[in-house]
């Protein structure tokens, strides 16, 4: 029998994490096949809501943020690499670190017109594995295109400021949640899993979750 499964998944587009989280829940998703009928909506969530518009320099902004040295740096973007491998994402070179806001209001957009998750999708591939810039209008209009979306009303959205107040109004109440770091995974608005799991911890989650049902 199919059961009902929604899924709110709390995350930005500059979480490396959560690219990771995001392959690996849909992995496990796919194990699961016809026992699960799911519906996913992507929230937005800013890790560099004060960057400004020409980004920063990824090793100086680590360094700064979590007080790492550049050998640390490196030596984590190599696991985050190998974890991506693990689950079908291919991280490439990121030198920078960018705003996100306008790819927010973008997939809010998204999200009225039925392609939200493709263009989550579609905008982790452009920044971690292809080290372009999410906050550039050509590379959202490029990504919008990519999934079937009009470029012309993207580029609406993006040029009028459309759905700034509903981007900031759901990272406050993400923020009012407690939700302070990401990804963060809410199944049937009652259960929270954090971070970039495995896909068997978010397959047996998952299943836990349809046996209480």
């Amino acid at each position: 029998m199919t059961q009902p499964l929604t899924i709110d998944f709390v995350s930005d587009i500059a979480c490396p994490w959560c690219a990771i989280g995001l392959s690996s829940l849909q992995l496990a998703l796919s194990r699961l096949g016809e026992a699960v009928d799911v519906q996913i909506t992507v929230h937005p969530f800013e890790l560099n809501p004060q960057m400004g518009p020409d980004g920063e320099d990824i090793v100086g902004y680590l360094g700064k943020k979590y007080g790492r040295t550049p050998a640390q740096i490196a030596e984590t973007q190599a696991m985050i690499r190998e974890r991506g491998a693990s689950v079908g994402f291919a991280f490439g070179p990121r030198t920078r670190v960018y705003n996100t806001f306008d790819a927010h209001r973008l997939m809010h957009w998204a999200g009225i017109e039925g392609r939200q998750l493709p263009l989550k999708l579609a905008l982790l591939r452009a920044y971690h594995s292809e080290g372009k810039d999410p906050s550039d209008h050509d590379v959202l209009v490029e990504a919008a295109q990519s999934v079937g979306l009009d470029t012309a009303k993207a580029l609406g959205v993006l040029r009028s400021g459309q759905y700034a107040e509903e981007v900031r109004a759901a990272e406050e109440k993400h923020r009012t949640m407690g939700i302070q770091s990401v990804p963060a995974i809410i199944f049937n608005h009652r259960y929270l899993v954090t971070g970039g799991q495995p896909v068997e911890a978010f397959e047996q989650v998952i299943q836990q979750i349809l046996a209480e049902v």
